[in-house]
C-alpha cells in the first residue's frame, strides 16, 4: 500500500480503511523507522513502505566497491589567479558605476531601465544588480552566447557568421557559414542526425500521426506510440511503470510539488540544476542543503534531521527526500550512488535521482549511473532522466513503482496540463531506446556508448597533460576547463571559434567568481582526427591566453588496441 496526499488528508489506495491518523507514514524521530497503517519497517530486510506513493525494494546484490576505480578531480585554483579575478570584476565594476554616473548629466549613453512613472508606487519590475550587470559586463562577451548555427548539432556542424556595429548591443548576420568541431553540444551518442534508419522511423511517424496532438494525455492526445514509448523506458531503466513529458525542465519543476509538501524535508546536494531548485521551492517542504557529493555532510544532515524532527514542535518528518544528479552538468562530476543509497536505507530516507545527463551516456549500455556502479534500479525510488542529451530528442520522464507512476499521472501538473509529446519526438526516443537495447537487431547502442567511454577518457588525459586545471570524474563525458579570468574566458571561446571549434564558456553567476570556466561535451560521434584538430587548437588558445594553470602532472595512459577509435 501507498501512501497520497489529496488536500489536506493522507489516502491509503485500495484499503477499506482510508484516512491515516495523521502520524503513521511519518518519520519516526526516536528510532528513524517509519510507520504506516497495517506496515511497519523491518530492520532485517529494510523492506517498507512510506506514504509518499513509492515503495522501497531491497537491493538485490551487494553495492559494488567502486572506490578503486572512481576518481574525481577538483584542483584548487592558485591563489594570485584568485586575487586577479576578483580585481578584474572590482575593475569592470567601478568602470560600470562611473559611466552610469556620467550617463546622469549628459556625457555618454543612458541605457539604465527605468519604470514608467505612474509605476512609482509598484514593486520595482527592474532589479539593479541584474540590470547593471547585463548593462556592463555581459553586454562586453554577448558575442560568446546565443551562437547561431546552420545544421544539426553533430560532431562537426555550421555556425554562422554575425557582426556587430554597436558592440554586442544588436547582432546582423553577413550570410556567411562556418564549419566547426562541435564541443559544446549534448549529443553524447550523436543521435542527432538527420538519415539512417532512425530518421526513416521519424519521418514514416511523422506522416502517419502528423505533427502535433493538440491536447493533453489526460483528454484526446494519448496515442498508442506514447504507452509504447513509457512501456520502452520503464524496461529499459529497470523500473515498474514510467510517465514521460514534453519538457526535460519541467520533469522536475513539475513533479517535485506533487511528491512533497509542507512538513516534508528535501536534502538537496549543493550544485543541483534549476530545474531541481526550482521544483522543491514551489513544493513548500523545507530544504536543507548537503555539501556537493560529501557523503558526511549529508549524512550528518540525515541524522539531525531524523533525531530533531521538524522545527519548533519537533514532530517527525513527513517525508525526508534526498535529491541528487547522476552527472553534475558543470562540474563533471558523478554521483556516489552506491553511498547515497547506503545512507538512504540506513535513515529510511528516498532517493530522487536526476539522471538527465548520465542516462545515454554512463554504463555498458547506456542505463545510467545505476549500471555504471551495478546497483539495484529499485533502490532508487524516483528515476528521472531527460531525452535532450544522449537520445537527440526532448522531454524527460519519470520511472517508479506503479502507485508512484498512477500518481502522477492524476496530480502531475506537468501530465495534466501539458501538450502530449510530438509524435516524431516520441518516435525518436523509441528508435534510439531500442539501438540501445539492442532491439533493433543491432550492436549499435553499445558500440556507440563505448566509443563516448574511449573518446572521454582520451580527451580528458590530453588536456590534463598539457597542464589545464579540468574538474570532474575520469569517465565524464562533461568536461569542465577552468579558465579562472572572465577576459581569457570570453578570449578563449573567440580564439576557438576563430580556429574552427565550437565551445561554451561559462563564468559568474552561473559559477563561483573564480572558477569561470569552458565546459566540453564529448560525442561518440567524434573521431580521433576531431578531437586531435581540438586539441591542437585549445592547446595552442591555452599558451597564447597562459591558461593552464595545473601544477600537475599527468601522464598519458596507453589505450588498448581494441579500444582505438577508427
Amino acid at each position: 500500500m501507498a501512501l497520497y496526499k489529496r488536500g489536506r488528508q493522507t489516502v491509503l489506495p485500495n484499503s477499506n480503511n482510508n484516512v491515516s491518523n495523521g502520524i503513521n507514514g511519518y518519520h519516526n524521530g526516536v528510532n528513524g523507522h517509519c510507520k504506516s497503517v497495517k506496515t511497519t519497517s523491518n530492520g532485517m530486510n529494510g523492506h517498507h513502505h512510506i506514504g509518499n506513493g513509492f515503495s522501497k525494494v531491497p537491493s538485490a546484490e551487494p553495492e559494488k566497491d567502486y572506490q578503486s576505480w572512481y576518481h574525481e578531480d577538483y584542483e584548487d585554483t592558485p591563489i594570485y589567479i584568485g586575487v586577479v579575478t576578483y580585481l578584474c570584476y572590482l575593475v569592470l565594476a567601478i568602470v560600470g558605476y562611473i559611466k552610469d554616473c556620467l550617463a546622469t548629466i549628459g556625457i555618454g549613453r543612458n541605457s539604465v531601465p527605468k519604470d514608467a512613472p505612474k509605476h512609482k508606487d509598484f514593486v520595482a519590475l527592474y532589479q539593479d544588480f541584474d540590470s547593471f550587470f547585463m548593462r556592463h559586463m555581459y553586454i562586453k562577451v554577448k558575442d560568446c552566447w546565443n551562437m547561431p548555427i546552420g545544421s544539426i548539432p553533430a560532431a562537426e556542424f555550421e555556425l554562422l557568421e554575425r557582426v556587430t556595429p554597436d558592440y554586442n548591443r544588436t547582432f546582423r548576420f553577413t550570410g556567411r557559414k562556418h564549419t566547426a568541431v562541435n564541443l559544446g553540444s549534448y549529443n553524447y551518442l550523436g543521435f542527432s542526425e538527420n538519415k539512417g534508419r532512425r530518421t526513416d522511423d521519424v519521418i514514416e511517424s511523422t506522416t502517419k500521426y502528423g505533427v502535433g496532438i493538440c491536447s493533453s494525455r489526460q483528454e484526446l492526445g494519448n496515442l498508442d506510440i506514447h504507452n509504447e514509448l513509457e512501456s520502452l523506458v520503464a524496461e529499459f531503466v529497470g523500473h515498474d511503470a514510467a510517465i514521460t513529458f514534453g519538457m526535460g525542465f519541467a520533469t522536475n519543476a513539475l513533479n517535485i510539488p506533487s511528491l512533497i509538501e509542507k512538513g516534508c524535508l528535501v536534502l538537496s546536494d549543493r550544485l543541483n540544476h534549476a530545474s531541481l531548485v526550482l521544483g522543491i521551492r514551489l513544493s513548500g517542504a523545507v530544504v536543507r542543503v548537503f555539501e556537493h557529493n560529501d557523503m558526511q555532510s549529508l549524512e550528518s544532515k540525515l541524522r539531525r534531521a531524523v533525531i530533531e524532527g521538524q522545527p519548533r514542535t519537533h514532530r517527525p518528518w513527513k517525508k525526508i527526500l534526498i535529491v541528487v544528479e547522476g552527472v553534475y552538468s558543470m562540474e563533471g562530476s558523478i554521483v556516489k550512488l552506491p553511498e547515497v543509497i547506503a545512507l538512504k536505507k540506513k535513515y529510511k530516507a528516498y532517493l530522487y535521482l536526476d539522471e538527465a545527463h548520465s542516462i545515454g551516456a554512463m554504463g555498458p549500455s547506456g542505463r545510467g549511473v545505476v549500471e555504471y556502479f551495478s546497483v539495484n534500479p529499485k533502490d532508487v525510488d524516483i528515476m528521472m532522466g531527460t531525452f535532450t542529451k544522449s537520445f537527440g530528442a526532448c522531454g524527460g520522464y519519470i520511472a517508479g513503482n506503479k502507485d508512484l507512476i498512477d500518481h502522477l499521472r492524476v496530480h502531475s501538473h506537468s501530465a495534466t496540463y501539458a501538450c502530449s509529446m510530438p509524435p516524431a519526438v516520441v518516435q525518436q526516443i523509441i528508435s534510439v531506446t531500442k539501438c540501445l537495447m539492442g532491439k533493433d537487431g543491432t550492436s549499435l547502442g553499445k558500440e556507440r556508448v563505448r566509443q563516448l567511454r574511449i573518446n572521454t577518457r582520451y580527451f580528458r588525459q590530453r588536456v590534463k597533460e598539457m597542464g589545464f586545471i579540468v574538474y570532474g570524474n575520469d569517465d565524464s563525458p562533461v568536461v569542465p576547463i577552468i579558465i579562472c579570468l572572465p577576459t581569457k574566458t570570453t578570449a578563449f571561446s573567440r580564439e576557438c571559434r576563430k580556429r574552427g571549434v565550437g565551445v561554451v564558456v561559462v563564468g559568474f553567476p552561473a559559477t563561483p567568481i573564480i572558477e569561470a570556466r569552458a565546459r566540453i561535451c564529448l560525442s561518440a560521434a567524434h573521431t580521433r582526427e576531431m578531437l586531435d584538430k581540438a586539441l591542437n587548437v585549445i592547446d595552442e588558445v591555452g599558451d597564447m591566453l597562459s591558461i593552464k594553470c595545473s601544477k600537475r602532472s599527468f601522464k598519458l595512459y596507453d589505450i588498448p588496441s581494441d579500444e582505438k577509435t577508427k
